[in-house]
Parts: structure tokens; C-alpha cells; sequence
């Protein structure tokens, strides 16, 4: 079950639904090509190194990552595989309400035998990697997650096992999500603010969407008092951009 920091303002309304964490965190980390992996140090043993990691990942959701051997991070991982790989959501505005995943886990080299899946799926998210991915000293790496924290902005935080989190799906818009908000937010915002100020009873002077999946959106709203966000469910499951567009106009033109 989710935890958050605090009740909700009204806790006699029923909970809007929304995606589990897990796969929040499988969509986060599939959105993401560059997390901070924490090795630890041999120089200075017990302390945490840190250090810019690009990585992909395999059918599971395990990272995978193409590192040199004469890499400080890899020497670390050749002492002792234990390690965390933090990613996190772009955002233009505060990043700590924007979302956030640590992989926990061991990292090891992956087997000969198990190279050339790890090759392509890697070479698929990092074309330039082309350029050395066959050097003497690169070999690619796999981090198995033994547990995960996600942090999915204020109030929305929680641990997730390494087996939900292997098990979860992305999100299906995932991949299409950028654009959706980007054409919402520029050509169809006074119908959100309708919307916003109508059928979900916000006194709001603006609203901006900021995130959407299969269930719903969500809305960055500002009152002359406040800003705050307001988690807006669809009618129905959406899995297409087709499905997406056709849910958003009927809500769109729905009593003002």
C-alpha cells in the first residue's frame, strides 16, 4: 500500500486512483537514460562515490551500464558490487516535486553469453556509445535491484521491493507523455482552466499540466493564495494516444 507524509485535506473523499509505485518507478527509470550510480569508495573505504552514469535498461527493468575498467566507479564495483543508481524527472520548476527513484542492489559484469542483449538494448537508448562499446576496456555491467525508494514529489514517497518493481509494467503512455503535456498546455489551456475551475471546483487563476498516465493527470493549479496539485481522474483506462486524446476532448467539452 502507498504511505504519504500526511492525510489528505479532505479524507472523507474517496482516493483517486492512480498508478502503484512500482510502476511509477519502472516508468520513471525507463524515461530516464542518466541516473548518479554511488560505488564504494577503495581510497577512501566505507564512503559513498558518486559519479554520472548513463545506462539503459534490460526485459526486467535492470539497469545496465557500459563502463571502462580504468573508470574510478569500476574499480570500486570490482572491490565490492554493492550500489545505488538515483534517477530522477526533469523539471523546469522545483525538483523536489518532481519525481525520483533509487535502485538499491549488486552490481556484476554480465556473462559473455548475455552480452549481446545487453549490447543492443544499451546501443538502442546510446547511439554514440557505438563509438567505444567494442574498446578492449569497456564491458557492460547489470545492477539487480534487492529494493527500491521512490519519491514521486511532497507527500508521495515510499519503499518498493525488487520484486514489484521487476514485475511492474511502465506506463503505457509513457513514451508520449512530454508531448501530450506540451500540446495541452499550449494550445487547449483555457479549456483545462475551464475544466479545472468547473467540473473539479477549483477556484483556480491558472492550471498547468504536469503529468498524465493511464488513469489520469495531474494539474499544477495557482489560486491568488496558493499553488498546489490537483490529481484529476479519467473516466476510463486510456492505453493509446488515440484513446488519450478522445478521453481528454469529452472531458474538455463537458459542462462549463
Amino acid at each position: 500500500m502507498n504511505r504519504h507524509a500526511g492525510p489528505p485535506a479532505d479524507t472523507s473523499a474517496p482516493p483517486v486512483p492512480e498508478p502503484a509505485y512500482a510502476e511509477r518507478a519502472r516508468t520513471l527509470a525507463h524515461l530516464g537514460r542518466t541516473g548518479t550510480l554511488a560505488t564504494l569508495s577503495r581510497k577512501h573505504p566505507g564512503h559513498p562515490f558518486a559519479s554520472v552514469m548513463p545506462y539503459a535498461l534490460d526485459e526486467r527493468g535492470r539497469p545496465l551500464m557500459l563502463i571502462s575498467s580504468m573508470a574510478m566507479h569500476t574499480q570500486n564495483l570490482t572491490a565490492d558490487g554493492r550500489a545505488s543508481l538515483l534517477v530522477t524527472q526533469p523539471t523546469a520548476g522545483d525538483p523536489l516535486a518532481a519525481g525520483r527513484v533509487t535502485l538499491m542492489g549488486q552490481a556484476t559484469r554480465i556473462p559473455e553469453g548475455e552480452a549481446s542483449a545487453a549490447r543492443a538494448a544499451y546501443l538502442e537508448r546510446h547511439v554514440n556509445a557505438a563509438y567505444w562499446v567494442d574498446f578492449d576496456d569497456f564491458g557492460f555491467w547489470r545492477l539487480e535491484p534487492t529494493d527500491l525508494y521512490f519519491v514521486g514529489g511532497f507527500g508521495a514517497m515510499d519503499w518498493v521491493s525488487a520484486d514489484e518493481y521487476t514485475t511492474a509494467e511502465r506506463d503505457p503512455l509513457a513514451d508520449a507523455a512530454e508531448s501530450i503535456l506540451e500540446h495541452v498546455n499550449a494550445d487547449h489551456a483555457p479549456a483545462l482552466l475551464a475544466y479545472v475551475r468547473t467540473l473539479a471546483g477549483e477556484p483556480a487563476d491558472e492550471a498547468t499540466m504536469v503529468s498524465i498516465d493511464r488513469l489520469g493527470f495531474g494539474v499544477r493549479v495557482r489560486t491568488a493564495e496558493r499553488v498546489h496539485g490537483l490529481r484529476v481522474p479519467f473516466p476510463t483506462e486510456v492505453r493509446t494516444t488515440g484513446q488519450c486524446r478522445q478521453v481528454l476532448t469529452e472531458m474538455f467539452r463537458g459542462p462549463r
